[in-house]
């Protein structure tokens, strides 16, 4: 296996990368789909039906996100395990990551039920807080099947398998679409039931979406060799507790930087409702683009996993600094398109010329911190790959909590207290001064995940 930086090796795990990202790819975009497709359809029931789904969508984005990193653990092991040629132990890590998955999603659910009483304290119109909590109620019945899907995706990326994570994101995304179109406007007899219906679909396509996943993996031929269904299996709770040592890490970092946009967002609600539209466009736009870097990340967990598994540490060095160019690569050729055709991006999604202006502004933001961005989260990933989640989670904890969003604060909102500081500006810079404490808070978890890769990696190689 290659392990030196010829071309020809390089263009050889170049293209096992991308193999193995393309797939995972479209499966994000139509992921990010169903929730697009969400606030576009119920935005034409009514103000109170799309406000209703925002404020629920907020709550369950969170919690998915940190559902879906704290299962991620399973994709190491399973990398490693395959790597290691070990595959007789790979249907066992799967069923325990199943008893985590169920623990975990049902501690989400009650957590997503209880996260509503924080509506109560947001002066809500009552009826929109009742549409919002009990679409949080409904939704939260899908996180302990998004929970298992996640752990069954984790183990089919992890032996290579990732077109199927695409068809079933793909279906699911349709089912989605059609299912909102019966139930927002109540069509063909159904029950009109607004935003709520969203919340019905997206419920029933997680279910469609595991079952799916499992029917997938019982009949096609390529997991036979590690098909876990064989048997029952009671759950083995050291090995459940090191999956939880692996992937809360992981988890509470995907918290930390979803919360840290979403805190910015409601921050720069206080400046009117051409900055909050400027604002969710640009960040929209941004993260759209941002799944290409993730999916070679979540490609790159399963490279050096198995690098590392088969005792290669040299090949997972390889791997890592790879798929940390490729991603570099496409952030630069994405820098330079974001900054190019800021103004049309912008105009494809408002009218408004004054949010026109001002998201084209921001998209300059956006630009600048393409190349930040994609090199913190591969590096990230490549160091998941080597089973070290803390460091990862510390750095962005760092990056977003103690960074980006104070210095945001305080060059967005320029408070009376502040004003004696060195970098305090003597009026409020609203959303661009929040979008200069991101681009700084991503550029230092780049800087740093990147000296902590290659100081991992270095003293893997030298251990063996």
């Amino acid at each position: 296996m290659p392990t030196t930086f010829t071309l020809h090796n390089i263009r050889t795990e170049a293209a096992a990368l991308w193999k193995l990202a393309w797939p995972v790819l479209i499966g994000q975009l139509a992921t990010v789909g169903m929730a697009v497709a969400d606030v576009a359809m119920t935005g034409h029931a009514g103000a109170g039906e799309l406000a209703a789904v925002s404020l629920g969508a907020s709550v369950w984005s969170i919690i998915l996100v940190t559902v879906s990193g704290t299962m991620m653990a399973i994709n190491s092991v399973v990398a490693h395990e395959v790597g290691a040629g070990a595959f007789h132990t790979i249907p066992h890590s799967v069923r325990q990551a199943l008893w985590k998955a169920l623990g975990v999603g049902v501690a989400a659910a009650l957590l997503a039920n209880l996260a509503t009483l924080l509506f109560d304290h947001l002066y809500l119109e009552p009826d929109v807080n009742a549409r919002a909590s009990l679409f949080v109620h409904i939704i939260s019945l899908a996180l302990p099947p998004f929970a298992a899907y996640r752990a069954l995706y984790g183990y089919s990326t992890s032996i290579n398998q990732t077109k199927p994570v695409m068809v079933i994101a793909i279906l699911g995304l349709l089912f989605n679409v059609a299912v909102n179109w019966l139930l927002i406007f109540g069509h063909f007899g159904l029950p009109r039931l607004g935003g709520i219906g969203c919340a019905v679909a997206s419920a029933a396509g997680t279910w469609l979406m595991l079952g799916a996943m499992v029917f997938w993996i019982r009949y096609a031929p390529a997991y036979k060799q590690t098909y876990p269904f064989t048997h029952w299996e009671w759950p083995h709770w050291p090995e459940i507790a090191s999956m939880l040592r692996l992937g809360l890490p992981i988890g509470v970092t995907y918290f930390a930087e979803v919360s840290a946009f979403g805190a910015v967002s409601l921050l720069v609600a206080r400046f009117g409702v051409v900055t909050v539209s400027a604002h969710q466009i640009a960040l929209n736009f941004a993260s759209l683009v941002f799944m290409v870097p993730l999916s070679f990340g979540i490609g790159l967990i399963t490279r050096v996993g198995q690098a590392m598994g088969e005792g290669n540490p040299a090949r997972a060095r390889f791997a890592s600094w790879v798929g940390v160019s490729m991603s570099l690569l496409f952030a630069l050729l994405s820098a330079i398109f974001i900054a190019a055709f800021r103004p049309r991006i912008a105009a494809a999604y408002t009218s408004d010329v004054a949010v026109q202006e001002l998201c084209a502004h921001l998209l300059l933001f956006a630009a600048l911190f393409q190349l930040s961005d994609a090199t913190q989260v591969a590096c990230s990933c490549a160091i998941r790959g080597y089973k070290v989640t803390r460091q990862p989670m510390q750095i962005q904890l760092l990056a977003f909590w103690g960074f980006a969003l104070p210095l945001g604060y305080l060059l967005g909102l320029a408070p009376e207290w502040a004003r004696g500081l060195p970098l305090a500006p003597s009026a409020p810079m609203a959303a661009s001064g929040f979008w200069i404490g991101l681009v700084l808070g991503l550029t230092i978890a780049a800087v740093l995940l990147t000296w902590s890769l290659h100081r991992l990696s270095l003293q893997r190689l030298r251990t063996a």
